[in-house]
This record gives structure tokens, C-alpha cells and sequence, in this order.
């Protein structure tokens, strides 16, 4: 394996930035299954860190894969595989990901990985695209990495995709992590899941604060959630992000969130973060 980095290492550190949704209204759903949605991205100041390891024999390694993930399935090979795929970069990378963000928790931990390994590839590899080519390449491999290749918080329409940037209070949020799995598609297949709110504006809904609609079919399947939503309704509007399982709710300072989170649970884990307005990956790629 060569390694085309001064550094004995060779390694460097990019980070993956988590998000909540603050409301997720479904609005309809299109003929190949994609559901039309409203929803609000306010992206965090903590997540997962990607470390990425250039090659010059073209291969695309993840040196600690998932268990049970096949590499075709994870989605930061997938990025990488994509970005070499659309510029015919002739260099590889070894990937590794120190993981914070718990899988299947409705905080974009995959899809913030995906859009990191992309971001910082192109960077790395010097094959210049920009971020509409990358946030393009993002929406192929899922409809949530592309607001975390433009790094903004932003109101979303569409699949998801059509972000308009937005500036959200920056507020403190305490997220739980109630220890279960949601699978997404499990969600979206339910039944009697809502699919035709009313589309409001954008104005509205972050006036109003809005509502989950995944929330009642996944408080109705999966009980440790509905534990911690009404646990966490003691301190103010609880709400799922995504199809969970974590759920979060708004705190008025970092004080009143970490004596929140001193009070919680054992069962459970419990995240004391700070919404952002800017994603800690474009100073990153700023300050390079």
C-alpha cells in the first residue's frame, strides 16, 4: 500500500455532525414509495469523526467496518466509491469512523458520515467539484446527505432534498437514546402512518414548532420510546427526531440541559448537545 501523506501517520480527522429534525410532516408519498415531507435540519455540535487515509493503489477501504455491514452497504464506502466513480480519481482511501452518533436513532449518523468521507475526498483527492456536484452525488446514496454536504441548517421539502437554508436558534437540547433500534423502512410501511398533512409555509411551521408524524406509530411500537418522550415532557415539548428511536427536547441554557441530564435514567443514554447554525465540517474544509 503507498500512502501519499506527509505525515508519519498518515491519518486525518474530519468531522460528521449529527442532526435533529425539529418537526417531520408528511405530505404525500410518490409512486416509486418516496414519501413527500416538511421538516427542519438543525445540525449539532457534536457527532461521529471520520479519519481518512489516502491510497495511491485506487482501493477503497473501511478499516473498521460495521458489524454485519457489508462493505456495498456501508454508506461511507459508498461515498467514496461514488466520488471516485464521477471524477475518475485514480487514488483510494482507507476509512475509519469513531462513532457517537447510535445507529437507527433518527440522528443522520450514516448519512453525515457519507457526506463527510465525500466533502473530504474531494478535498483530499483535489478533484474539485463543487457543492451542488456533491450534494447531487449525496442525494444518490440517501435523501438526508445532501444538508449535510451544504453544512447549513435548512428547512427541507421534497424527499428531502430541496433544502432552503435557515437560521435557527442555537439553542441547547438534551437528546435520549432509549437502547432500541427503529428501522426506518419499518416506519414509512406502517399503515397508519399520517401521509397527507397540509403543506404550510416555512414561516408557519417554525412559529408553530410543528409535530413528528412518524411519532404516534413509533410511540405505539416501541414502548422504551413512549417511556422517553413522556420522561423527557416533564422539561418541555418532547419530540422524536426522524423515525427515532432518539428523542429530544429544548432547553433554555446549558446549565438547565445538563441538570436535565443528570436526572436521567440509567436504562437509557443521554446526549447533552447545542444546535447549530454551520456545520463544523465547512470550517474544517475553511480552514484547509
Amino acid at each position: 500500500m503507498g500512502l501519499l501523506m506527509a505525515d508519519p501517520a498518515g491519518w486525518s480527522n474530519w468531522p460528521a455532525p449529527a442532526k435533529l429534525n425539529l418537526f417531520l410532516h408528511i405530505t404525500g408519498r410518490r409512486a416509486d414509495g418516496y414519501h413527500l415531507l416538511q421538516t427542519a435540519f438543525q445540525l449539532l455540535d457534536w457527532g461521529d469523526t471520520v479519519r481518512l487515509r489516502l491510497r495511491d493503489d485506487g482501493e477503497i477501504r473501511r478499516i473498521d467496518p460495521l458489524p454485519g455491514v457489508l462493505a456495498e452497504h456501508d454508506l461511507a464506502v459508498r461515498a467514496a466509491r461514488a466520488l471516485r466513480e464521477a471524477t475518475g480519481s485514480p487514488l483510494g482511501a482507507d476509512i475509519a469512523i469513531d462513532k457517537r452518533i447510535p445507529l437507527g436513532g433518527g440522528l443522520g449518523g450514516g448519512s453525515s458520515d457519507a457526506a463527510t468521507t465525500l466533502v473530504a475526498l474531494n478535498r483530499l483527492w483535489q478533484t474539485g467539484l463543487d457543492e451542488d456536484a456533491l450534494a447531487g452525488l449525496g442525494l444518490g446514496l440517501g435523501a438526508d446527505v445532501p444538508v449535510f454536504v451544504r453544512g447549513r441548517s435548512a428547512f427541507a421539502a421534497g424527499i428531502g432534498e430541496v433544502l432552503t437554508p435557515v437560521e435557527l436558534p442555537e439553542r441547547w437540547f438534551v437528546v435520549i437514546h432509549p437502547r432500541v433500534h427503529v428501522p426506518t423502512a419499518a416506519v414509512f410501511q406502517a399503515p397508519e402512518l399520517t401521509r397527507n398533512s397540509p403543506k404550510i409555509t416555512m414561516r408557519a411551521l417554525l412559529q408553530t414548532g410543528g409535530r413528528n408524524d412518524c411519532e404516534s406509530v413509533v410511540r405505539a411500537r416501541f414502548p422504551e420510546v413512549a417511556d422517553a418522550l413522556d420522561w423527557l415532557a416533564q422539561f418541555g415539548p418532547s419530540r422524536l427526531t426522524g423515525t427515532g428511536a432518539c428523542v429530544f427536547v429544548a432547553l433554555p441554557d446549558e446549565h438547565t440541559a445538563r441538570a436535565v441530564r443528570s436526572r436521567l435514567p440509567a436504562r437509557w443514554s443521554g446526549y447533552v448537545v447545542r444546535g447549530l447554525n454551520r456545520s463544523p465540517l465547512l470550517s474544517r474544509v475553511t480552514d484547509r
